[in-house]
């Protein structure tokens, strides 16, 4: 399986997937910790892929979505950049609606799984 392969099938693993440095237990980043914040506020479950040492798959990431910097953000396979986006999403009340459909239904009736 190629890199493109890898991050695709990851994306469509779960439903919110950030790649950032670290992992959620320990992100080794402060935007990747502001990301994991950002995202607990909202109570759906989210992966966190650490590809701090994976150079080659931060390539084929930027490659992919034409943004250089970590972290980035999948939302159902619809790439969203950072918390640079989806803050001004979170504010204007337009990321609870891409939440709510991404997940159909509330945060309330979804539990957060572990992976890890």
């Amino acid at each position: 399986m190629d890199l493109k392969d890898e991050i695709e099938r990851e994306i469509a693993a779960n439903t919110i997937v950030v790649y950032g440095k670290g992992t959620k237990d320990a992100p080794r980043c402060g935007f990747t910790l502001e990301t994991i914040e950002f995202f607990n506020r909202f109570g759906y479950p989210f992966e966190v892929i650490d590809v701090l040492e994976n150079v080659p798959k931060r390539d084929a990431l930027s490659e992919m979505t034409d943004w250089p910097t970590l972290p980035k953000v999948f939302i159902k396979g619809k790439f969203y950049g950072d918390t640079d986006i989806l803050g001004p999403m979170a504010d204007s009340g337009e990321l609870d609606v891409t939440l709510h459909e991404a997940f159909g239904g509330s945060a309330e009736q979804k539990q957060t799984i572990n992976l890890h």
